[in-house]
């Protein structure tokens, strides 16, 4: 008989789990998994077999990470000198096979985060200090470079590639095999090669319960930033007068206000 069909057993016999990890009672644990010192996971997290989790790495609760993903290695940075650093990762995120996530380092806030919610989907790869938020949505092989922030409820295609310092704002899009080189602002649908934008995230939207009203003026919003002719600057002012009787519109101006790249335009 497999032990690991019966219920009364969590962790698997061929698991190698370091005496100062620290596993909720209830963890679930696969076989031939390891995980190492200075590791945190919370209650009914399930980790399936073949997993490697290092580093001071901390895992909230109600997880489900598959098989053969590693979480808490060292930044893929020439620049990391073995510098104390961490991954966070929060409640009730599926995690397939094949991820990778990656430790923060000094040369940020020194901590990586994904946040709760997350359908995170085969061979993705987080690099060293990104910060990813809620309820967002990664396909297979969607692949952030370091320091790149990504909003709540972002979806990003398979293969979409994100250039290092990029952010992505929340409810946004991005379709298959995209590279995003520059800032993203909220709401967007970006999709091609060359990435380009292709107006508002409006299905999104309407799942998540924004009102025909509210889809009306980021429609408006939309079309001053990117088809009116305007500057960017010129586009702000617009977008700041439009904020005042719509607050769905400030996310978005607030957004263009603190980005550093530049936005995708």
């Amino acid at each position: 008989m497999n032990p690991w069909n019966s219920e009364d057993v969590l962790r698997h016999p061929t698991a190698l789990i370091h005496p100062d990890a620290v596993l909720a009672p209830n963890v679930r644990v696969g076989a031939y998994s390891l995980i190492g010192p200075g590791v945190t996971v919370g209650a009914g997290t399930v980790i399936h077999d073949h997993v490697r989790i290092a580093g001071r790495t901390t895992i909230g609760q109600r997880n489900r990470i598959y098989s053969f993903c590693s979480l808490g290695g060292e930044p893929q940075d020439k620049k990391y000198r073995g510098e104390e650093s961490a991954l966070e990762i929060g409640d009730d995120n599926t995690i397939r096979e094949f991820c990778t996530f990656n430790l923060g380092t000094e040369e940020d806030v020194g901590v990586t985060r994904l946040g709760n919610h997350n359908w995170i989907m085969a061979y993705v790869h987080l690099a060293h200090d990104c910060q990813v938020g809620h309820h967002t949505t990664f396909a297979n092989h969607a692949t952030l470079a370091g320091h790149v922030h990504v909003g709540d409820w972002v979806t990003l295609g398979g293969f979409v590639g994100v250039h290092q310092f990029v952010r992505i704002g929340a409810h946004s899009f991005i379709g298959i095999s995209a590279v995003i080189t520059q800032d993203v602002p909220p709401y967007l649908l970006v999709a091609g090669i060359p990435a380009a934008p292709h107006g508002i995230n409006a299905e999104g939207l309407k799942r998540r319960g924004f009102t025909t009203e509210e889809l009306s003026v980021l429609k408006q919003a939309y079309r001053k930033l990117y088809r009116s002719g305007l500057s960017l600057e010129q586009a702000q002012q617009e977008l700041t007068l439009l904020a005042q009787n719509a607050p769905c519109v400030l996310p978005l101006q607030e957004f263009l206000a603190q980005s550093a790249r530049g936005i995708l335009r």
